[in-house]
């Protein structure tokens, strides 16, 4: 589920408390979370409703200047509409992890799952040779579409290895100590 950066910031001030969304499937579950710029959100309720249920109020909950904003968001979009109610509930849990140096047992398992993904050595060191270049950029340096290079780049956040940056990526503090942990390894 897509948040623009604008109500994320009213989510985490607890200013914006709902979302509207039009699917066929709900792509978020009740109970569950999305992790976000602004922390953890919890999804704390998801309902069908319609265009016709929506009040005024609701749309002020979903961040809108008014009922009619919120129903020409929704205008044109098919599916079910779904009334989606969240809050912040934390930090993302890998902002601390990408300052964590790994420990010699995390280390181990690092470098095994690292290994299984036969690509990662090679993204790793193509982020840290060109940090901030655009996805697409290093997506073509590696000789991938960009659509395939990005969920690669996702699973080493995943681990706490990269961070997202306005345009590109760079290796987090723990990525560049097990980047350097890998290459001392085949140096051997």
């Amino acid at each position: 589920m897509l948040i623009k950066k604008a109500v994320l910031a009213q989510i985490a001030a607890g200013e914006v408390t709902l979302a509207y969304r039009c699917w066929k499937r709900p792509t978020v579950k009740q109970g569950g979370t999305l992790r976000t710029r602004v922390g953890v959100l919890a999804i704390e309720s998801i309902e069908a409703t319609t265009r016709q249920a929506i009040t005024e109020q609701d749309s002020h909950k979903a961040g809108y200047a008014s009922r009619a904003d919120l129903l020409s968001d929704l205008s044109g979009r098919e599916g079910t509409v779904f009334k989606i109610t969240l809050s912040r509930v934390g930090e993302d849990p890998r902002e601390a992890l990408r300052q964590q140096q790994p420990t010699a047992d995390e280390l181990v398992e690092l470098s095994r799952r690292l290994d299984r993904l036969t690509w990662s050595l090679g993204v790793l060191r193509l982020i840290k040779r060109w940090p901030g270049r655009r996805a697409p950029d290093l997506a073509a340096e590696f000789g991938l579409a960009t659509d395939k290079f990005k969920p690669r780049v996702r699973r080493l956040k995943e681990l706490g290895l990269t961070v997202s940056l306005k345009i590109g990526y760079e290796l987090s503090p723990r990525g560049q100590h097990v980047l350097k942990h890998l290459e001392d390894r085949t140096d051997d």
